[in-house]
């Protein structure tokens, strides 16, 4: 007998992924990915910036700051304390996961409020760890759902989008899949959207007839 786990997702919003803001964050992991050894799962974390429109959520565009895991104060007590005790050793190693350096954060911020732009969460990427790491790695997957630390970290940040990439080298190419999940660790529809020539605004120079 086998028992299939069921994900609701919410009727209620949408994350609706500019194609250029997703290119964006991909060209970043993948060049992390090529860094990732079986003592080194480099990390890749982006600030999402959009706006919310009629109950969805429009990203944009994507913005990286600094991992300040081992240097903030806050941050090596949060793991100290908090996430090696509860979600195990692995998470010793000063590499894995991101926190994101607060002189950073103000300056996403900053140059969103200029760019008229919102900061609407985070999105991250899970390497197939479990091809690439230790043998202790194989037998847990990573794939694009949140682990048991990305859903305390979701709902710590108080961030309304929160994006899971899975990203994979298999057969000489790369593949990936996605998710969002809002606050509460409640599954978000998801949408990769790509302006069709017809919705690119004419420049300047451009007219009718």
């Amino acid at each position: 007998m086998t028992t299939e786990r069921i994900i609701e997702v919410s009727e209620k919003s949408a994350v609706l992924f500019s194609q250029s803001a997703l290119e964006s964050f991909l060209a970043a992991a993948e060049t992390e990915y090529a860094c990732i050894t079986e003592t080194n799962p480099v990390p890749c974390f982006a600030v999402l910036l959009g706006a919310a429109a009629e109950g969805d959520w429009l990203v944009h565009d994507v913005a990286f700051g600094r991992n300040a895991r081992t240097t903030d104060p806050t941050a090596r007590q949060e793991f100290a304390t908090t996430i090696v005790p509860r979600f195990g050793t692995a998470y010793e190693n000063p590499v894995r996961a991101w926190w994101l350096d607060p002189a950073d954060l103000l300056r996403i911020g900053r140059e969103a409020d200029r760019r008229g732009l919102d900061i609407l969460g985070s999105v991250h990427m899970h390497p197939d760890w479990h091809r690439l790491g230790p043998p202790e790695a194989h037998a847990h997957p990573l794939d694009e759902l949140p682990t048991d630390m990305d859903r305390h970290m979701f709902r710590g940040s108080g961030w309304p989008v929160n994006v899971v990439c899975y990203v994979e080298r298999r057969h000489g190419a790369h593949g990936y899949a996605l998710s969002a999940w809002d606050g509460n660790c409640d599954r978000l529809a998801l949408r990769v959207h790509r302006l069709a020539p017809a919705d690119v605004l004419p420049g300047p120079g451009d007219a009718d007839g």
